[in-house]
C-alpha cells in the first residue's frame, strides 16, 4: 500500500502533471519558440511585456514580402480574438490564415508541424489569456509565392511519448525554437538548404547590433561544436558568449533561453552532438 501511494505522490507532483496548459504555454511562448522577438515591440529598454504579443517593431523587408510580426492577442479588431481555436492551431502548423492566405515564411510554420497536441492546445490556452491589446501593425506584403519547405527533422507531429528519450525530447525542442531555421544557409534555390547543409550556419542578419552571421552548429570537430564542451555550448544558448569568450551578436534569444529548465537545456544539447558535421 505504501509502493502504491508513493506512486501515486510522485506522478502527482512531476511537472508533467502539476503543469497547467497556460503555464506551459507561457513556458514554449516567452523561452523556447521565443515568440516576444518577433510578436512584442521594443522600447529603448528592450521588449515592451506590457505590451506584450501585440505585434512586433521589427520589420522583415526580403525580396519576396515585407512584413511585421502581428498582434497575436485576444484582441478582435487588431488581433486573434476572433480565431477560432481550431483555426489557431492549424495556423500553427499550416501557415494558413482562417482567410485562406499564407503567412510568410519568417512565422516558422513549418517548424511547427512537430507540435504535440497537447502543446497546441497550451500555446491556444496561453494565448487566450494574455491581456487584450488593441494595435494594428502594417498589412503584410507578398511579392512572390514561395514553395513551401519541409525543414530537418519537421513534417510529423510528435507524441507526448516520444519526449520522455532525452534524444528525441532534444529533436523536438530544437525543431520548434526554430534553430535550424537560422543556422542553415540558403540553397541554390530555396530559402534554406535543408537537404546539404543543415545546421552548418552562414546566415547573414543585420540589425540594431550591425551584422552577425549564424554559426555552424553541427558536430563538426573543426568549424562546428564537436570540440566544446557541453557546459560551452549551454553558455553560448543562454549567455551569448562563444567557447573563446567573445561575445555573440543577435538576434539569437540568450535572454529567453536563459529560462530554460535543466532538463529541456541538457536535451538539447545531447541531440546537437548528433547533428551530421559540416564542415
Amino acid at each position: 500500500m505504501r509502493i502504491v501511494f508513493a506512486i501515486v505522490l510522485a506522478l502527482a507532483m512531476s511537472p508533467a502533471v502539476a503543469e497547467t496548459l497556460v503555464e506551459r504555454g507561457a513556458y514554449l511562448v516567452g523561452s523556447v519558440m521565443v515568440c516576444h522577438n518577433c510578436h512584442t515591440p521594443r522600447g529603448p529598454q528592450g521588449l515592451d511585456l506590457s505590451r506584450a504579443l501585440s505585434g512586433g517593431s521589427q520589420v522583415f523587408d526580403e525580396p519576396a514580402f515585407k512584413v511585421s510580426g502581428s498582434n497575436i492577442t485576444p484582441d478582435k479588431e487588431t488581433g486573434i480574438g476572433n480565431w477560432s481555436d481550431a483555426e489557431l492551431k492549424h495556423f500553427l502548423v499550416s501557415g494558413l490564415k482562417p482567410d485562406g492566405t499564407r503567412v510568410a515564411p519568417i512565422m516558422p510554420t513549418a517548424f511547427y508541424t512537430v507540435l504535440t497536441a497537447r502543446d497546441l492546445d497550451a500555446l491556444t490556452a496561453y494565448l487566450r489569456s494574455v491581456p487584450s491589446v488593441r494595435h494594428e501593425v502594417p498589412a503584410p506584403e507578398y511579392r512572390i509565392a514561395l514553395k513551401p519547405e519541409v525543414p530537418t527533422y519537421a513534417g510529423k507531429q510528435a507524441s507526448e511519448t516520444e519526449l520522455t528519450d532525452k534524444l528525441a525530447r532534444g529533436r523536438y525542442l530544437l525543431t520548434i525554437a526554430h534553430c535550424l531555421e537560422c543556422h542553415t544557409p540558403e540553397g541554390p534555390s530555396a530559402v534554406h538548404d535543408f537537404a546539404a547543409a543543415s545546421g552548418k550556419g552562414g546566415r547573414t542578419f543585420r540589425g540594431p547590433w550591425g551584422e552577425s552571421v549564424s554559426p555552424n552548429i553541427t558536430s563538426d570537430p573543426a568549424a562546428g561544436l564537436g570540440q566544446w564542451s557541453d557546459d560551452e555550448i549551454k553558455r553560448a544558448i543562454t549567455q551569448g558568449i562563444a567557447r573563446d569568450g567573445h561575445k555573440l551578436k543577435p538576434p539569437m534569444a540568450y535572454a529567453a533561453y536563459a529560462t530554460m529548465t535543466a532538463q529541456d537545456l541538457d536535451a538539447i544539447v545531447a541531440f546537437l552532438r548528433t547533428l551530421p558535421p559540416r564542415s
